[in-house]
């Protein structure tokens, strides 16, 4: 069994530094499954490379110099050291490959975005603001076909690039989020649990429920999509307290 090569004599730093940011602050906000689940970045022009967690590590202890280096060309990548499980590799291999826009891929199992993912219609109405954010803007994933081995991360791959969407809420199962960089993923991936967990408390009480508008609804969508660099100020603000907070996460 070979290792990995020595981060630190790699490219892409910083690009590691943002992604062990985006596990620390997942696991302080619950969204993570104990050893299970995983982020993934492509670092390179095709997709083909990408760092990812090292398998079986909990997403509180993992710093930059801890993610490997995923190659989807090569499947002996499965040989090395703290290579990913097999859905790990099925599910990101996929998407990377699949979906030219998915240069962050998160996969959890948050709380509220699987309660939602388990209910027989898995929309998410714009009954608030966050909801009304992702009015259009997700696919809803109606066959699970189990664990996403390479079959089925295709499978789900195909179905996001097809719709040309960011957001996967894959029924009985979890969600899936794309994005461009790590703060835009993980900005979706943070609105959209919150925007579930509105939406799952309201269904609570047994009241009718206030539904926007389409109209108002897509106007909404609209207008947060262009208010500016509130992704890169959000995530900036995480590294902040990470740091002020003395941790590793950047070693």
């Amino acid at each position: 069994m070979t290792s990995y090569p020595n981060p630190k004599d790699t490219d892409h730093w910083e690009a590691r530094v943002d992604l062990a940011a985006a596990f620390r602050w997942a696991a302080r906000l619950g969204m993570h499954e104990g050893v299970a689940n995983h982020f993934s970045l492509t670092i390179s022009l095709d997709n083909s490379k990408f760092l990812m967690n090292p398998n079986q590590m909990h997403f509180s202890r993992i710093r930059a110099s801890d993610l490997i280096v995923v190659n989807s060309l090569k499947k002996t990548t499965l040989e090395h050291k703290d290579a990913p499980d097999l859905t790990a590799w099925g599910l990101h291999r996929g998407l990377h490959k699949h979906c030219s826009h998915a240069r962050c891929v998160m996969h959890v199992h948050p709380t509220y975005t699987t309660v939602l993912a388990s209910l027989a219609d898995s929309r998410l109405p714009p009954i608030d603001q966050n909801c009304a954010t992702f009015f259009n803007r997700y696919v809803i994933d109606e066959e699970y076909g189990g664990l996403a081995f390479e079959e089925e991360g295709e499978r789900c791959a195909k179905l996001l690039d097809k719709n040309r969407q960011n957001i996967l809420v894959m029924g009985n199962h979890g969600i899936v989020v794309l994005g461009e960089t790590v703060a835009a993923a993980f900005n979706r991936l943070y609105y959209f649990e919150r925007a579930a967990k509105t939406y799952v408390l309201a269904l609570q009480t047994g009241k009718s429920l206030r539904v926007m508008s389409d109209e108002l609804a897509e106007r909404t969508a609209q207008e947060l999509e262009a208010y500016p660099e509130q992704d890169i100020r959000h995530f900036s603000e995480i590294k902040t307290i990470l740091r002020t907070e003395g941790s590793d996460f950047d070693e």
